[in-house]
């Protein structure tokens, strides 16, 4: 395989009929600096019909490339469908690499295709970097627990397929640019849709569990004495207008829902403010929230890792230091 026969990057657009996804829109700001860097063209990939405000939004994160597929068999994500989808396109165009939101449907499908090209495809990448000596893009992510971060390359196959998760880069649109528009018909026969929707009922969601947008943010690590020792943590959450969140092992211990868990294992938060007691600073949680603005550190140990990533560190009991700062804000009121 030559890799040079193989032409721009792409971003699977996904969007629910009315709104484009975020983590599509962050992965074509992120893309279009790989791009750059690469001298290579930014392909947006949608399916199905979407608002024309919607498109702008990706039109505005500097896409120099529309692929607009229309066709049967994709009025609902059937990984049946998207699978075949992508890869006859990739066939077709030979892009360098495809890059795809972490969602349950971009998991679900982008190692199906991958697999169909055949290449590779990483998952869960918190960092890309464009390697100009080869000509690779450098999948980074948290390995062995969180314990290292491995590096993972595509370099003898094309295209680069990966999948990112939501949240994980900045929505920060670089403008729009010329973009060349490409219309694709291709039909996927319904009647191998191996699976059927009987019904569709939407999430009942708690909002407090719903912390990806919080401005401020508590959370507790593994010092965390019990469930008992909640309630002035979230109290402290609540007098700040912010969500209490957790590391992995407090919901191991099964102390609070995978929902609220911050990191490699759950979900990557960009607050103001994001104030951590008892929290260890394992790799794998400190990279969901490395573009927090402030990030303060409460711990006993003053050698824990943590502190080697905050803003401002406390040595001290988290309860004690928890109920200071309550104490403080309430003295404000």
């Amino acid at each position: 395989m030559n890799k040079t026969d193989y032409k721009d990057m792409w971003v699977y657009i996904e969007h629910d009929g009315g709104k484009v996804l975020p983590v599509s829109l962050e992965l074509c700001c992120e893309a279009r600096k790989l791009c750059d860097a690469a001298g290579e063209k930014l392909c947006a990939v949608i399916v199905g019909e979407l608002h024309r405000s919607e498109i702008e939004k990706v039109m505005d994160c500097g896409v120099e490339k529309l692929i607009r597929v229309s066709g049967t068999g994709y009025e609902r994500f059937s990984v049946d469908a998207y699978t075949e989808l992508f890869t006859r396109l990739c066939r077709k165009y030979k892009p360098s690499a495809v890059l795809v939101g972490g969602t349950i449907d971009g998991r679900d499908f982008a190692p199906r295709f991958a697999c169909r090209l055949p290449t590779g495809c990483t998952s869960d990448a918190t960092q890309l970097v464009y390697d100009p000596k080869t000509g690779d893009i450098e999948f980074i992510e948290p390995a062995v627990g969180g314990k290292m971060m491995a590096v993972i390359t595509v370099p003898f196959v094309r295209p680069q397929v990966g999948t990112i998760r939501p949240g994980t880069f900045k929505y920060q649109p670089a403008g729009p640019r010329p973009c060349e528009l490409i219309e694709e018909r291709i039909d996927f026969p319904v009647e191998k849709i191996r699976t059927k929707v009987l019904d569709f009922l939407p999430d009942e969601e708690d909002e407090s569990l719903n912390i990806a947008d919080a401005e401020y943010i508590v959370c507790v690590g593994n010092g965390l004495k019990g469930a008992d020792a909640l309630g002035r943590y979230r109290e402290l959450a609540a007098l700040l207008g912010g969500k209490l969140g957790c590391t992995r092992p407090v919901f191991d211990r099964g102390v609070l829902p995978y929902k609220l868990v911050i990191g490699q294992s759950g979900v990557v938060v960009k607050p103001k403010v994001y104030i951590a007691f008892g929290v260890s600073g394992a790799v794998n949680h400190v990279t969901g929230i490395t573009d927090s603005d402030v990030i303060v550190a409460v711990n006993r140990d003053p050698e824990a890792a943590i502190f080697g990533y905050c803003s401002y560190g406390i040595v001290g009991d988290m309860d004690e230091v928890c109920d200071a700062m309550i104490a403080q804000l309430k003295g404000r009121a």
